[in-house]
C-alpha cells in the first residue's frame, strides 16, 4: 500500500521535489534552478511553462533516486512562490504571457493611484495587504489590459488567473481542477480576511471579472487526484500552502506569539497570531497562515524582498562569487564596523517601508574595498533588514522570545551569528533547511491520517545550530543607527 509523500517546492529561483517517509524523513531530493527575465527596469518574469516541466523533472528524479514509482505515492502537497500571477486558457490551457513574479513593480504607478484615491484603507481593511506591486491584484489587471485580447476573454470567461499553486494543480488534474488554498489566497489583495471569500468591491476596484478566480479551499484535503497521464497515476493532492505559511507550520509555530523566518529568494518573518487578526500599526502586513476544516489561524508578516536573491547578485552579475557558499568565507575576512553597507533596495524597499521605486545603494566604499567586503555588506543587508521587521513586530506588541530560521542562507553559520548580533535575538535552526517542504508534507500526512492533527508536527521538530548575540547591546545601536541613516538617504534620493 502506498504511504509516501511527495513535496513539491516550487520556489523563485528553483523547483523543488522531495519524497517523505511516513515518518516524515526525507527519502530523496531533486532540484532544479530556474530562469528569471528582466524586460524593463522593476520588471520580472517567468517562463510558466519552464516552471511546470522543471517541477515534473523534478518529480521523476526524485523518484528515481528514492527508487519508487507514482504509485508508490500516497499524496502530493504543494508549497509555492506566492503572489506571481499567472493567466491562462480555459480551454488549451496555454498561458497567455510570462508570468508576472513576486518581485515585479511594473504596476508601482497604478498602486500609487489608488493611494491617492484613498483605496489603500480599504484594501487593508478588508485583506491586511497593500496597495502595492507585490500583491497579485495589480498585475492580474495589467495583464487584462496590456495583453492584446486578454480583457475581452476574459469577460467571455476564458480565462483562468492562478498563483503557481494553481497552475501547478490545473496541469498535474490535466485541467480538471482550478482551485487554490485559502493561504494563496489571501496573498492576493482580492481575498477577504474576514469572510474568508474572493471580495466583489475589490474585484470591481480592480476591474477584475469573478469567472477569472479559482474556487477557494482548506489548505488541507483532497484538490483533486493527478491525472495517470501526466505522473503515470493517479496521485491524490492533500495539500497546499504559499511557501511561507508552510514554513511557518514546518518549523512548528502552530501556537500565538511563535515567529520563523525563512531565507530565501526573499526574507519573511512570519509570527502566529491564531485567531485573531492583528491589524499592524508598523507596516507589516495580516494574513492567513493556514485554514483547516474551515477555520482560519491568522498571522503577521514582514516581507523583504532581496536576501538570497542578493548573494545571487554577487554571483550573476558581479562575478566575485561562483557559489553562494563562498560568502562565509569572505565574511571571515571583514567585520561588521566596516564602512561599506549596501541597502539592496534591486526592486524597491519591502517591510517597514514599502517603497516599490527605491533603488540600491553601496555606501562607503573606499580603496581597500573587495570581495570581502562586498559580501559582507550583502550579509549584513539581510541582518538590519531582518531587525527593521522584528522591531516592527516589537513595536505591535509582540515580544519574540526566539527566531526560528529556515531557507538556504542558513546554511551559513557567520550570517546566522550576524543575525543575532545585529537583531539582538537567539536564533534557532530547524534541523531541516527545508521547512517549506517538510511543512506542507506534514499537511498532507495529517490529511492522510498518518498524524491526528498539525499539534503533533511539536513533537518532529528539532534544532540542530543556536546562536545568541555576542555584540554588546550600545554597539548594536550604533550600527543599526547608521544602517537607518542609509536607508534614509536612498529614501530621499530622486535620481
Amino acid at each position: 500500500m502506498a504511504k509516501f509523500i511527495l513535496a513539491i517546492d516550487q520556489g523563485t529561483t528553483s523547483s523543488r521535489a522531495i519524497v517523505y517517509n511516513q515518518q516524515l524523513q526525507a527519502l530523496a531530493t531533486a532540484r532544479q534552478e530556474l530562469t528569471l527575465s528582466y524586460p524593463a527596469p522593476g520588471w520580472v518574469e517567468q517562463n510558466p511553462v519552464e516552471i511546470w516541466q522543471s517541477v515534473l523533472g523534478c518529480i521523476n528524479d526524485a523518484l528515481a533516486k528514492a527508487r519508487l514509482t507514482a504509485r508508490d505515492i500516497a499524496g502530493l502537497a504543494i508549497s509555492n512562490q506566492r503572489e506571481t500571477t499567472l493567466l491562462w486558457d480555459r480551454h488549451s490551457g496555454e498561458p497567455i504571457a510570462n508570468a508576472i513574479v513576486w518581485q515585479d513593480r511594473r504596476t508601482a504607478a497604478f498602486c500609487r493611484q489608488l493611494q491617492q484615491q484613498g483605496a489603500e484603507a480599504l484594501i487593508s481593511q478588508k485583506t491586511g495587504l497593500r496597495a502595492d506591486p507585490y500583491f497579485s491584484a495589480s498585475k492580474i489587471a495589467w495583464l487584462l489590459d496590456t495583453i492584446p485580447g486578454a480583457r475581452a476573454k476574459a469577460d467571455a470567461g476564458q480565462l483562468c488567473f492562478g498563483t503557481i499553486d494553481c497552475f501547478l494543480l490545473w496541469q498535474l488534474t490535466a485541467g480538471k481542477v482550478h482551485a487554490t488554498d485559502a493561504s494563496n489566497a489571501s496573498r492576493t489583495a482580492l481575498y477577504n480576511l474576514s469572510s474568508q471569500s474572493w471580495d466583489p468591491q475589490l474585484l470591481q476596484l480592480f476591474n477584475i471579472p469573478p469567472s477569472l478566480l479559482p474556487v477557494v479551499k482548506d489548505s488541507a484535503g483532497l484538490f483533486g487526484v493527478s491525472s495517470a497521464d501526466v505522473l503515470g497515476a493517479a496521485i491524490p493532492i492533500m495539500a497546499i500552502l504559499g511557501d511561507q505559511q508552510a514554513a511557518l507550520l514546518g518549523q512548528a509555530c502552530i501556537s500565538p506569539g511563535m515567529l520563523k523566518s525563512t531565507y530565501g529568494t526573499g526574507c519573511f518573518a512570519v509570527v502566529n497570531t491564531g485567531d485573531k487578526i492583528i491589524r499592524s500599526k508598523h507596516q507589516l502586513l495580516s494574513t492567513l497562515a493556514w485554514q483547516l476544516n474551515g477555520k482560519p489561524t491568522y498571522a503577521l508578516e514582514g516581507s523583504i524582498f532581496m536576501a538570497g536573491a542578493t548573494v545571487q547578485w554577487l554571483r550573476d552579475k558581479l562575478g566575485i562569487i561562483s557559489q553562494a557558499s563562498e560568502t562565509e568565507a569572505l565574511a571571515n575576512q571583514s567585520h561588521y564596523q566596516q564602512t561599506e553597507l549596501l541597502i539592496p533596495a534591486f526592486t524597491g524597499l519591502g517591510a517597514p517601508y514599502w517603497q516599490p521605486e527605491a533603488k540600491a545603494a553601496l555606501f562607503g566604499m573606499t580603496r581597500d574595498t573587495g570581495k570581502a567586503q562586498l559580501a559582507t555588506a550583502a550579509l549584513c543587508a539581510v541582518a538590519y533588514q531582518s531587525a527593521d521587521l522584528l522591531n516592527a513586530m516589537h513595536q505591535d506588541g509582540i515580544n519574540v522570545a526566539q527566531l526560528r530560521v529556515d531557507g538556504g542562507m542558513t546554511n551559513n553559520r557567520w550570517f546566522l551569528q550576524a543575525l543575532a548580533d545585529l537583531c539582538q535575538q537567539h536564533v534557532q535552526r530547524c534541523n531541516t533547511t527545508d521547512a517549506t517542504a517538510f511543512g506542507v508534507a506534514f499537511l498532507a500526512a495529517v490529511s492522510l491520517g498518518y498524524y491526528p492533527d498539525i499539534s503533533a508536527i511539536a513533537a518532529l521538530w528539532q534544532t540542530d545550530w543556536q546562536f545568541t548575540p555576542q555584540l554588546a547591546v550600545t554597539e548594536q545601536r550604533q550600527l543599526y543607527q547608521r544602517w537607518q541613516t542609509a536607508v534614509a538617504a536612498v529614501l530621499a534620493q530622486q535620481l
